[in-house]
């Protein structure tokens, strides 16, 4: 019988969480994995018990919501939250994370980034992932496929 991939099952992980983003610039999820096992999820949103940018708009300072705590940040800080090593693990984002999102990704030892969508890449982004030897890979995603797929069994 034929399955999905890791890859795209943990990305359609990530679009799931991204349902649950109350930011409403842009909607991310983000998914922290180690050894095929999902350890964290995050979607971009507010403090816990804080005001919602659909609720009360987002807080924007050159051109940032200040209100948001990005998905990435979510994920790591649910890691640290609860106890839950991240050395060694992977990470899936709906879109390819800021450069603060970066540097918390290579601090917290995840060791490869996986994105659907481009979204203002930083270069120096980039280059941090490579010093720090962390793979940064697309991985396309797309419901359509998925839903073919489906349809297929």
């Amino acid at each position: 019988m034929e399955r999905i991939t890791w890859d795209q099952y943990f990305m359609a992980q990530s679009h799931l969480l991204a349902l649950r983003s109350t930011c409403t610039r842009l909607a991310v999820g983000a998914t922290i994995v180690r050894d095929k096992r999902i350890i964290a999820g995050g979607y971009n949103g507010s403090i816990a018990g804080g005001a919602h940018c659909t609720d009360e708009g987002c807080y924007v300072i050159d051109n940032h919501c200040m209100r948001t705590i990005h998905a990435e940040m979510n994920a790591i800080l649910q890691c640290a939250k609860f106890g839950i090593p991240t050395e060694g693990a992977e990470i899936y984002v709906t879109h390819f994370p800021c450069l603060h999102c970066c540097k918390a990704i290579i601090q917290s030892g995840i060791k490869a980034v996986y994105y659907a969508q481009d979204y203002k890449n930083h270069p120096f982004a980039l280059e941090l992932f490579q010093q720090a030897n962390v793979l940064v890979k697309q991985v396309p995603f797309d419901i359509e496929n998925i839903y073919l797929f489906l349809q297929k069994r």
